[in-house]
């Protein structure tokens, strides 16, 4: 039952439990090699006669390894689209009063928005996208010194890492490959008090399980506009770990989704510190049953810029009214450990509390249901509250789609035809310390976007009974922001229309089939005084095409949102250059905002 207030969970007692679909081991290659070669398929477990999905890597991640494999195959993948007169000078790049924020001019995808405003300067802002722009999957950033009316773009100084898990760096060591990543993934933003930039994102191989989450400082005098560099493994002195949050080379360990915080408040006694959150897949000879033994969160955070970083530490928790099964996988865990979880957000509260918010899996027997749980730290990181109960996800109905990547059966928007999750993105009213947070869910028989506050320092949440979002469609990847201004709220999201039947179909959506990957789609921005609403939404995309070619079937798993003063900067990406030669037409993932 939805309501403004708390919501109950009951116990249920497991009686039998069995691992469907891929109960193997990990293979040699580690976690993304196999999504690049198209071995990750999604994991299922049955509980007496429920049968749950168990999170997996990023659709970024898995994307991003895809895509770097086929650009290294002799042949590639899609056929190259050629320059035209149309193309050069990225002509034609900027439309319907948004604002490119992605800088190249190579046809190739741009996803997955972040953005940050600068305390100190309110005209410099900073972004970062998942970016193919180099030929494979990288981070790239960007910056904006006039409010973001224009901006530059950038490569973080990452890529001359070579992995080499040190102490207390690690989850699970290995020797290292001391060579320079193949990949990234997942890029986040902040700024801290002093106008300090930092850019953050998860890199790996695709031949090798080596891994790691790598973060940069961009110093204020810079403005976003480059990042200094990441030292690479020179030996076994500072510079060894310097920059790093986490590195493994073992297919037993592997980040996924890295969130960055910085402390921005001048009189929080934790003033500047930066923290990271993320999901860790532990894999290999700890799982019981093959596959996958848990994804809980794990924590770290730095005192000087970002340089270095406190040990990993998994935070997601132990809870025996909320969580169920957490050894469902790894006998030496505890049975209500908060451990199959995905997409964790920190945010950081005027009096230097920190609040991370994430998906969590692990419901009672009988609740097909995810949640949206909550941690909370009153002493910077130190030690961490137990698990709260932020708001229920309801994933029963959500469609399943066949997006013929090699990984089985997956959450999705059917009618532009890609991948989708339920992940929540958090913010906070500077002024009054009230946290927020949203996610899409399918509770309202279609996907629809769900907001939650805390007024308490997240102690405990009040899930909104309506929806942010209105009418017949499909609304999801949403993202949020406050003014501390006025109070009023912020909420980004997609919109496509539903293909017939959509509540009725069985079986696979396929491209093609059912209407699916034939809808259009729009970005929209929702503002509202309180989360009862009402909610005034505008459009401030133009309506744009499924992704196509070597994009089909992803736009991303996450939008973002940047609040300075009474002005919202969401940001987003989506297909609206299109561009045809030689009679073959191609839809370009570019990243906006306005």
């Amino acid at each position: 039952m939805r309501r403004a207030g708390s919501v109950t969970v009951g116990a249920v007692v497991v009686l039998a439990l069995a691992l469907l679909f891929n109960p193997s081991p990990r293979t040699v290659y580690g976690l993304a090699g196999e999504a690049a070669r198209g071995q990750l398929r999604s994991e299922y477990v049955r509980v007496g006669s429920v049968i749950r999905r168990i999170p997996t890597l990023s659709a970024g991640f898995q994307y991003s390894a895809r895509e770097t494999l086929q650009r290294n195959a002799t042949t590639p993948a899609t056929p190259i689209v050629l320059p035209t007169e149309t193309t050069l000078g990225c002509a034609n790049r900027t439309s319907d009063g948004d604002v490119r924020v992605n800088q190249d001019c190579t046809l190739r995808r741009q996803t997955d928005g972040e953005v940050a405003v600068n305390p100190t300067n309110v005209e410099n802002l900073i972004a970062g996208q998942n970016d193919s722009s180099i030929g494979w999957n990288h981070c790239g950033f960007d910056y904006s010194l006039d409010g973001g009316q224009t901006w530059g773009s950038g490569t973080p100084p990452f890529f001359q890492r070579g992995n080499h898990p040190t102490g207390g760096h690690t989850i699970d060591g290995g020797t290292g490959t001391l060579h320079t990543y193949d990949a990234a993934s997942d890029p986040s933003v902040a700024f801290d008090s002093r106008g300090n930039a930092y850019f953050s994102c998860v890199l790996f191989d695709i031949n090798d399980p080596a891994n790691g989450i790598l973060v940069a400082r961009s110093p204020a005098a810079a403005e976003g506009s480059f990042y200094n560099a990441v030292p690479s493994y020179s030996g076994s002195g500072k510079d060894a770990a310097t920059n790093v949050v986490v590195e493994d080379d073992t297919v037993n360990a592997t980040a996924d989704e890295p969130k960055l915080a910085a402390d921005s408040f001048v009189s929080s006694p934790y003033r500047d510190h930066v923290y990271i959150t993320w999901t860790e897949f532990i894999a290999g000879p700890l799982c019981t049953q093959g596959g996958t033994c848990s994804s809980p969160v794990y924590f770290a955070r730095s005192t000087n810029g970002g340089q270095m970083w406190s040990a990993p530490t998994e935070i997601s928790g132990n809870s025996r009214k909320l969580c169920f099964n957490g050894n469902l996988f790894d006998s030496r865990r505890k049975p209500h450990d908060c451990d199959l979880d995905e997409g964790s957000q920190p945010e950081v509260l005027p009096n230097g509390d920190i609040v991370v918010v994430f998906n969590n899996s692990n419901t009672a027997g009988s609740n097909v249901n995810n949640q949206i749980l909550a941690v909370v730290s009153r002493n910077g990181g130190t030690t961490w509250s137990r698990p709260v109960l932020v708001g229920v996800d309801v994933v029963k109905g959500q469609p399943q789609c066949d997006l013929s990547d090699g990984n089985g059966p997956e959450e999705c928007i059917p009618g532009p035809f890609i991948r989708s999750d339920d992940d929540p993105r958090a913010a906070i009213n500077a002024t009054t310390g009230a946290i927020y947070a949203v996610w899409n869910d399918y509770g309202a028989g279609r996907y629809g976007i769900r907001i939650s506050e805390s007024t308490n320092n997240g102690a405990t949440w009040a899930e909104s009974v309506k929806t942010v979002d209105s009418g017949s469609v499909d609304s999801y990847m949403p993202s949020i922001g406050v003014s501390a201004a006025n109070n009023r709220l912020f909420v980004g999201y997609y919109s496509s229309a539903r293909v017939p039947g959509e509540n009725k179909h069985t079986g696979l959506f396929k491209s093609g089939s059912g209407g699916a990957a034939t809808e259009m789609t729009k970005y929209y921005l929702a503002t509202a005084a309180s989360i009862l609403g009402p909610w005034s939404a505008t459009a401030v995309s133009p309506s744009f095409e499924p992704p196509n070619g070597a994009q089909a079937g992803y736009n991303g798993d996450y939008t973002g949102m940047a609040v300075s003063g009474t002005t919202a900067y969401p940001i987003w990406s989506d297909t609206r250059n299109t561009f045809v030669s030689g009679g073959l037409a191609l839809t370009d993932e570019d990243v906006f905002t306005r």
